[in-house]
Parts: C-alpha cells; structure tokens; sequence
C-alpha cells in the first residue's frame, strides 16, 4: 500500500516504515504529525482525490531536524566588476511513517 502527499509544495510517494525527508515542519523529534493532504491511495485499488482523497491522513513520527547541504549562488556581470556570492542551507524535518489511514477500510 503507498500514498501520495503533497507537503512544503512538493508531492512524495509513502508508504509504512519509509523515511523521508520534507521541508522543516517545525515539530521535535519524536512527536507525530498528520498529513492531511494525500492526493491518491493505493491499496489494491487506487482511490484518487479532487485534489484530495477526502478523509485519507497520514500518520507520521518526526526523526530529526536538520539542515541539508550549502548550495552556493553565484551572480556576476561581466565588465562591469560585479559579483556577488551567497550561500543557502535549506532546513528540512525527517520523517518515518507510521500509518495510512484510508476512509471506510478501518480494520
């Protein structure tokens, strides 16, 4: 069974016991954390949403935060004696996933 979610304007494929890593969330590590917007369930047979599946979360616990490697920008103008230089490190939040709740299939 696997979903997908669309968190931090990005969409990911899950399923249970996947680690991932999502933009900062801003929770700890150890504390759980519902996405609610899952846009297709597969469980044998595909649920798909309008955008979303509607009543479909998923239940995932909080690894760790972080911050992902320096991405260098660079601008420069040619003959002009411009250049600038900067440096980004993006945050993130690292998740497992603990359960895919889908609406009317509760065992």
């Amino acid at each position: 069974m696997y979903a997908i979610i669309a968190t931090g304007g990005k969409q990911y494929k899950v399923s249970e016991g996947d680690i991932l890593r999502v933009e900062k969330l801003g929770v700890s590590a150890g504390d759980t954390f519902t996405f609610d917007q899952v846009l297709l369930v597969n469980d044998g047979n595909v649920l798909v949403g309008n955008p979303t599946v509607e009543g479909a979360t998923v239940e995932a616990e909080a690894v760790k935060e972080g911050r992902g490697k320096k991405v260098v920008v660079y601008k420069y103008k040619s003959k002009t004696g411009y250049h600038k230089k900067n440096g980004h490190r993006q945050s993130y939040t690292e998740v497992k996933i603990r359960q895919i709740h889908i609406p009317g299939a509760e065992a």
